[in-house]
């Protein structure tokens, strides 16, 4: 089989850290929870079923540090075992309460056998769900990437030493979870300066992604985003395919609106009675509980109107839809083929939490597409970034432009008037990080000394995560990421000052490293300034 072209579909998945290990009343756990039961155990099931029928994945999954350290905590593990049995009780109280209604009875099924598989997957690795990930790596079926450590903005950060300090920590830490050396780097949010390729090509990164117009307004490359680049100074460089992206991401104009498929607003957490539902909600109030038994419907039909969703309309769908998919794609190759004489790679990028949480039938229809093109034997692959690269041409140099993905392309989501105020607040915590690094970094310390210093370089770097800048964006829990910034920055202002003024609290301190536990062997003296001379 000849191939005109090959598509790399990247996967990015990240929540920003939660360790709650003493409670459990808390909402953001839930939304770990939901991700890991809807998106990331069904895309690892979605990957092993693949490669036991002989079919390679070849998809590329970019994982951030705090997910990571999320799916290996042991307290998280068992607090989703907990989580997954709850809501397997109420399934069992709902296959009897919908016994007489077959239009919610076949989907209360589809969700019995969703948190089925996900305990038996849990079981199956002892909870340890980056196990499954490492043995597909190794397996050569899957590529698995790294971002910044706390998914902090990197062009937004106003000291160098903050962004060394956020791709080292990255680059160590993926060293530690996967047992390898990491090659490639997400820039979180696609988001690019030229000031970022020393500090990745430092840490050993080959290559990165950017979105379309940092290449597109690079001096007009012959090829536009359709071939790998290099920058100056030798890292390669992919950039995001529009067209592809947006059949998939866009609930307005790409697969994910259409009108069979699962409503995501709609959900028995508000629909049911609140006595019914209290074992899932753990003592709080209303919320989401995952279970959503009706259909988008169409555009503009509210949701008090939407139809009872039917599981299997919408796996006819996704089977259009994973062909059209491909149809296209085959057309876009065949269009570069003939009028650029090249075999063009098409870079999809997405958000690994739309296959599952948002989109429902998501893992279906990227399993349906690989299936599909072994089925039907095109012309036409899936690459992992490290495959392509050692098998095309030497990329041509290229200096990309500044640049960001979401609305206007240029961190404007991340840098606004909901959220500026954030900026002063982080750069002050962030050079009082740096002088004290500085101050201490060729001294020998007390190991209480060294543990809080240590810790004030966690919190720092937690402080500096995307996250609260977004939420507070879209106006969607502006408090808890308001506070969230505010703890971790008081935490390491505390810290440090206890440091300086010799009166380490070692009770607090043991508080904080129970609970921001994340980046076991972290270094304070990441933060420290190049020495001069």
């Amino acid at each position: 089989m000849s191939s005109k072209g090959s598509m790399m579909l990247v996967l990015h998945a990240h929540m920003p850290y939660i360790n709650h290990p003493r409670s459990s009343q808390y909402l953001e756990e839930n939304w770990f929870f939901e991700a890991v039961a809807e998106t990331y155990i069904p895309l690892i099931s979605v990957f092993e079923r693949l490669v036991a029928d002989g079919i390679r994945p070849g998809v590329t999954l970019s994982i951030s540090p705090t997910l990571g350290a999320m799916l290996e905590n042991e307290a998280l593990e068992k607090k989703l075992g907990e989580y997954l049995e709850a809501r397997l009780e109420l399934l069992e109280r709902e296959l009897e309460r919908t016994a007489h209604e077959p239009a919610f009875h076949k989907t209360v099924k589809l969700y019995q056998k969703l948190y089925s598989d996900a305990a038996d997957v849990l079981h199956k690795y002892s909870g340890d769900l980056i196990t499954p990930l490492k043995v597909l790596q190794h397996a050569g079926q899957i590529e698995i990437i790294t971002c910044s450590a706390t998914h902090a903005i990197l062009p937004l950060l106003a000291h160098p030493e903050a962004v060394r300090a956020q791709v080292a920590v990255a680059a160590d830490d993926y060293f530690d979870r996967f047992n390898r050396k990491p090659s490639g780097f997400w820039l979180p949010e696609c988001a690019y300066n030229t000031g970022l390729n020393p500090y990745l090509k430092l840490s050993g990164f080959k290559y990165f992604f950017t979105e379309a117009h940092a290449v597109e307004f690079a001096g007009s490359p012959k090829n536009g985003v359709y071939n790998a680049y290099r920058t100056p100074n030798g890292i390669s460089l992919f950039s995001r395919d529009a067209q592809s992206s947006r059949e998939v991401w866009s609930s307005k104009f790409g697969y994910p609106g259409a009108s069979e498929y699962r409503e995501f607003y709609r959900d028995l957490g508000y629909d049911a009675d609140e006595q019914y539902l209290k074992p899932c909600l753990g003592g709080g109030g209303r919320r989401p509980i995952g279970l959503k038994y009706y259909k988008i419907t169409g555009p503009n039909v509210p949701l008090n109107q939407k139809l009872p969703y039917d599981p299997d309309e919408a796996m006819a769908t996704v089977e259009r839809h994973a062909g059209d998919f491909l149809g296209k794609r085959m057309a876009q190759i065949d269009g570069l083929y003939a009028s650029k004489g090249i075999r063009p790679v098409i870079v999809g990028c997405y958000d690994a939490e739309l296959f599952g949480h948002w989109w429902f039938e998501g893992p279906a229809f990227l399993e349906s597409m690989l299936r599909r093109i072994r089925q039907d034997r095109l012309p036409f692959q899936f690459v992992t970034p490290s495959e392509y690269l050692s098998s095309c041409p030497e990329p041509l140099e290229l200096t990309p432009q500044i640049s960001s993905w979401g609305e206007n392309g240029y961190f404007d989501p991340w840098l606004n008037e909901t959220n500026d105020f954030i900026y002063p607040l982080t750069a002050a915590i962030t050079e009082r990080m740096i002088d004290t690094a500085n101050r201490f970094r060729s001294q020998d310390l007390a190991r209480l000394v060294e543990r809080a210093l240590n810790q004030a370089a966690r919190e720092v770097l937690l402080a500096q995560s995307s996250d609260w800048a977004f939420l507070l964006y879209i106006g969607s829990h502006g408090a808890y990421a308001k506070g969230r910034l505010d703890s971790h920055a008081a935490n390491a202002q505390r810290l440090l000052s206890e440091v300086i003024e010799k009166r380490v609290d070692e009770a607090n301190l043991r508080e904080l490293e129970t609970q921001n536990n994340v980046f076991a062997r972290l270094d304070f003296r990441v933060f420290s300034s190049v020495s001069k001379f």
